[in-house]
């Protein structure tokens, strides 16, 4: 006998057994055929997330690996990440979280009816990745302090996550960032059947209270302080293609999912599903959460100097930095695709301000009923018209791309745009800044008097060497260089620019074809690039159909400029598209 199971495209997902019964000369006879799994299906059209585009769908479905994109908006960074959908036993884990966060229902779970429904499937796992329950995927550790746990950044990918959430009865995975919670979120999303991506925003504004502002505080020297927002440096999220049936859309569209809680005034929070779309046309009253995604791509930045911790001085208002640049993994490329439209008109164009107005009066109730003339007089009002008129221009420029290792170079333009002479002090200093915008050591500080001609333009070079910043830099790799005039010279400017130092590469080289079920050698090798030992190396290794399981490498202490090359042999256990991941840690990163 011969049986075709042909459930409808409203069907709940989940793990279904079959059984059959014969009835023969008066005889019944039951007897289980086995089980099988029901899931959503992007290749069929009635399905709520229906994807036409054959590419896409390999892309943002089967495809088990992806790349993290991370570093700053002017020096992006990228690291592979092995997703592991199709690998055994990630499917029970993942229907498994599902069981685990029914009660975010607030009701029975015993008729499963919400399992059919992509928004409501997709709410449970947004809030089981990293909430406050006892029984969430990952914990983001505390005041960067992660000594009880698992670096945040020496994750390959999101396997080893599930899996010891899994074995160790659903208790959070310690610890995790937002690109491994966007990308463990992935994984499980793509498992059901919906399709996903990984999305990264740079400059991510963190306000708890205006959620249309964000406020950065410096001191004379130039450092950083630790007020109540951050500007994240960059922030990973997770976009998901569904229709939306609770917004009367017939097709589907992407819609914005992020499992890192973060602070709002009212508590933290996970954030979605929101539509995207909705998000770009200002459109707050349809989502979920809308106006938290709004303001994260759209809010104001405005410095300031403070002076003995008392008064403050506004010296820096724009729109640039907030939600200027998302990017995502491009279709079939290991390129970067930019997808800033989609969230957001060109800044100032009209659909931007009409857009902005629109979610101004829902995000300000106070503003419901106001015109756009008044919404853009308040605006203008909050800005210092004594920032645009100091008649001096300047800006960081790169001179090289840092290694670890290496000196930092810059150069230092300035440039009267009057025609007097201008003469001024000013303040530098460099600090580590974490990649959540937490300002941490001030490790380099000067001054200089500088005098500019009337219309000169001045390139002063500055050099920080790796002796001062070694020994404070931390895994998120970023340091912040400011320079800011003296108060006592009576005008107040500032140009900052964030520095990413990169690590040194680690070489992976196959040595055979990977072949199934045969044996093949690789070879790892990587090159101490600093002028002192590296200490407690260890080499960590995964790979998609290749290792069942992590693999460690001890490496030990490795000399300056000393070669440590390693031989890797495993064997293929699954067909596929195979790659070989391999990260590095020691005492440095």
């Amino acid at each position: 006998i011969n049986i075709s199971v042909f459930p409808p495209s409203n069907a709940c997902i989940g793990r279904y057994i079959l059984n059959i019964q014969i009835t023969s000369c008066g005889h019944t006879y039951q007897r289980c055929l086995g089980d099988f799994y029901v899931l959503f299906n992007p290749w069929c059209a009635d399905d709520p997330v229906y994807m036409d585009n054959q590419a896409h769908r390999e892309e943002y479905v089967l495809n088990e690996h992806g790349i993290l994109y991370e570093g700053v908006h002017k020096h992006i960074t990228s690291r592979p990440w092995h997703f592991g959908q199709f690998e055994d036993g990630i499917l029970d884990i993942c229907l498994k979280i599902l069981d685990m966060g029914a009660s975010y229902h607030q009701g029975s779970d015993r008729d499963h009816c919400w399992r059919n429904d992509p928004v409501h499937v997709s709410m449970v796992v947004n809030h089981m990745i990293s909430s406050h329950t006892t029984n969430s995927i990952m914990k983001i550790p505390e005041n960067n302090d992660y000594l009880k746990g698992t670096k945040p950044f020496s994750w390959n990918g999101s396997v080893p996550i599930l899996q010891q959430w899994y074995n160790g009865r659903c208790r959070p995975v310690r610890y995790g960032y937002c690109g491994s919670l966007a990308s463990v979120m992935c994984t499980v999303m793509r498992c059901l059947g919906i399709p996903s991506r990984v999305v990264t925003n740079f400059c991510f504004p963190c306000s708890i209270e205006n959620p249309l502002g964000i406020n950065e505080i410096f001191d004379c020297t130039g450092r950083n302080l630790c007020g109540k927002d951050k500007l994240w440096r960059y922030h990973c999220w997770n976009e998901s293609w569904m229709a939306r049936r609770d917004l009367n859309q017939c097709c589907g569209d992407w819609q914005c999912l992020d499992p890192t809680p973060l602070e709002t005034g009212r508590g933290s929070a996970c954030s979605g599903p929101t539509w995207v779309r909705s998000i770009r046309e200002g459109e707050l009253d349809l989502d979920y959460d809308g106006h938290h995604m709004f303001s994260r791509v759209n809010s104001n930045y405005v410095g300031w100097l403070s002076q003995n911790n008392a008064k403050k001085t506004k010296f820096f208002c724009d729109a640039w930095p907030c939600g200027q640049h998302l990017i995502t993994k491009s279709v079939g490329s290991e390129q970067f695709e930019d997808i800033t439209g989609a969230y957001k008109y060109d800044l100032g164009s009209v659909k931007n301000k009409e857009a902005y107005y629109r979610a101004y009066r829902r995000i300000h109730p106070g503003y419901c009923n106001a015109s756009n003339c008044h919404i853009e007089r308040e605006l203008s009002s909050l800005k210092n018209p004594f920032l645009s008129d100091s008649g001096i221009n300047m800006r960081l420029k790169m001179a090289n791309c840092p290694m670890y290792g290496e000196d930092v170079q810059l150069h230092w333009v300035l440039e009267n745009l009057r025609s007097e002479n201008k003469t001024l002090k000013f303040n530098l200093c460099a600090q580590i800044i974490t990649y959540s915008g937490y300002p941490m050591d001030q490790f380099w500080k000067d001054s200089v008097n500088v005098t500019l001609g009337p219309r000169e333009v001045k390139k002063i070079p500055l050099c920080i060497s790796y002796s001062q910043y070694g020994p404070y830099l931390c895994d998120h790799n970023i340091m912040k260089v400011v320079a800011v005039s003296d108060p006592e010279c009576g005008e107040v400017l500032m140009v900052s620019r964030d520095i990413v130092i990169n690590r040194p590469p680690v070489i992976v080289k196959l040595l055979s074809q990977p072949r199934l079920k045969v044996p093949c050698t690789a070879e790892i090798s990587f090159c101490n690039p600093l002028q002192e030992d590296m200490k407690n190396c260890v080499m960590t290794l995964e790979g998609c159909g290749l290792f069942k399981e992590p693999m460690t490498i001890d490496l030990g202490t490795l000399a300056s400029n000393q070669q440590a090359r390693t031989i890797v042999e495993f064997t293929p256990y699954r067909l596929g598209s195979h790659r070989l991941l391999a990260n590095l840690g020691c005492h440095k990163f």
